[in-house]
């Protein structure tokens, strides 16, 4: 059976702290995507890490250096980026940032949240 529509206000997200000056909360998620916000602190680093999920984003606010796969870049407000499950990739805040990320499949560990 397919997932139930669903609405949630800001106010209805869980603000948890994956790391120091890394905030995430799941603003949605479906039967196969998670729809995730985070705020970074200027300085804040996300280290490398893998996961089977593919990862989409959007920098709405601030300036990230964000690496996949050993290659790094700045992305700006208004910039986004992908990248396929497996592969290794990393975020440092050079500013204070928001990003918005859709996971596929859906990230069981966030969907709670």
């Amino acid at each position: 059976m397919p997932a139930a529509a669903r609405w949630r206000t800001y106010d209805e997200t869980k603000p948890i702290e994956m790391m120091p000056g890394v905030i995430r909360r799941t603003l949605v998620s479906g039967d196969g995507h998670t729809l995730v916000r985070f705020e970074l602190e200027a300085g804040a680093v996300v280290p490398l890490h893998t996961h089977p999920h593919e990862q989409a984003g959007t920098v709405i606010a601030g300036r990230i250096i964000f690496g996949i796969d050993g290659t790094d870049r700045e992305v700006v407000a208004g910039g986004s980026y992908f990248v396929p499950g497996t592969v290794p990739h990393h975020a440092r805040a050079l500013e204070p940032s928001v990003m918005i990320e859709v996971f596929a499949p859906v990230r069981e560990e966030y969907a709670s949240d």
